[in-house]
């Protein structure tokens, strides 16, 4: 019997939470600066669903434009930063990876858009780094 992979996860104050269904296609770290100036934080981790996979069980996310193709949502209470779609890949949505309840279960597999981060955060960690995006997206 196949058993499918259900993950949940939510925003920092509890408000929202959502459920992804099945393995992400794609899981990476950005360093890019719509995304790290969207969290704050000097890289972001993702993972790439079928819009499909995503559902919301509870709560209000607002959303916010970064740019012409890209819709960022966050929680309207607390703003966590939940998911990133873009207009060219539309059937997918992207998920932050450290609001899933439990991030270990897809650890990155690569950073892209290394070359906007600052010098002092340059990825360290060995897994693939690419100075754009990655050939995975």
């Amino acid at each position: 019997m196949h058993t499918e992979i259900v993950n949940e996860g939510g925003c920092l104050c509890g408000a929202v939470r959502y459920r992804v269904v099945g393995e992400p296609a794609v899981s990476m770290i950005c360093h890019c600066n719509s995304c790290t100036r969207a969290a704050g934080s000097m890289s972001v981790a993702w993972l790439t669903y079928p819009v499909s996979a995503f559902s919301l069980l509870r709560g209000d996310l607002i959303q916010f434009h970064s740019s012409r193709h890209v819709t960022r949502r966050f929680c309207s209470s607390c703003g966590t930063p939940l998911t990133y779609v873009h207009a060219e890949r539309a059937s997918e949505i992207d998920v932050t990876t450290r609001s899933l309840d439990n991030p270990e279960a897809f650890p990155p597999t690569h950073h892209s858009w290394v070359s906007d981060a600052p010098s002092w955060s340059r990825p360290a960690d060995k897994l693939p780094a690419y100075e754009r995006s990655s050939p995975c997206v």
